[in-house]
């Protein structure tokens, strides 16, 4: 790929992967999961920028097709042309503030995706991008799965800087869906929302202790969108720009 002509985006736009019905190839396979594996590692260290893309390709690792194969390359394609870009802190004095987002039901599992992305100094910290363990019945439930899951790694991190002897105030948690933020600051049964499992009602506790401080933005100004879906490139670049990653020319 060294010398591969670089893609502006991790994936092309509009592209929905489908599952291979073909028999499957062992070799074929082999080479897949290689290149998926080089590429989770380089999502999970330091390109919060190809986390949606590379995690929706790795739901094919059992059974890849050329076509599968063809956009895992595509990606290589865009870290080829990104290559000098880097995370860059302190470019804003904002402290801890996190976005997260869901993408309500896959075309072909049902599951929705959830997204986040935790910033400090302007810089992403700390990020992820997978599909729900469970199918939402609507988007509110989606986006309060999302929510909730969040929570638990915000409070993680606020755990980490209280042994580091930093005590946070309530991090800032931004949202797009009022319903999600309602359901998660008021302590209500509703047969819409009874069926959701007990383990996300674990957001209000959060909420209720004052650990974190739920916000609603418009979906616009939510840079989570980023890690639910495979966006527009100029709504991509838009949102890249906002997890600190910037080009820095060699030297």
């Amino acid at each position: 790929m060294h010398n591969a002509k670089a893609a502006p985006t991790p994936l092309p736009q509009g592209y929905v992967p489908t599952p291979n019905e073909t028999p499957e190839n062992p070799k074929h396979k082999s080479h897949y999961q290689q290149v998926i594996g080089s590429l989770l590692y380089l999502m999970l260290g330091t390109c919060p920028d190809i986390a949606f893309a590379v995690t929706k390709m790795s739901q094919f690792t059992a059974n890849p097709s050329e076509e599968h194969l063809s956009k895992a390359l595509y990606i290589c394609r865009y870290l080829v042309g990104t290559a000098d870009y880097s995370l860059t802190y302190g470019r804003s004095r904002d402290g801890i503030i996190t976005y997260a987002d869901a993408d309500w039901g896959s075309a072909h599992t049902r599951r929705s995706n959830t997204g986040y992305i935790v910033l400090i100094s302007g810089a992403a910290v700390s990020w992820q991008s997978k599909a729900q363990k469970t199918i939402a019945l609507f988007s509110t439930e989606a986006e309060y799965m999302a929510l909730s899951d969040t929570c638990r790694q915000l409070v993680w991190i606020q755990n980490l800087f209280g042994e580091l002897h930093i005590n946070l105030r309530s991090i800032p948690l931004c949202g797009d869906n009022q319903g999600s933020i309602f359901i998660a600051s008021n302590a209500v049964q509703e047969k819409q929302t009874k069926h959701i499992d007990i383990c996300y009602h674990y957001i209000r506790e959060v909420v209720e202790s004052g650990k974190v401080k739920l916000y609603f933005v418009k979906t616009a100004e939510n840079y989570a969108d980023i890690f639910t879906k495979n966006l527009s490139r100029d709504k991509y670049l838009k949102c890249r720009s906002t997890l600190g990653i910037s080009f820095e020319q060699n030297t």
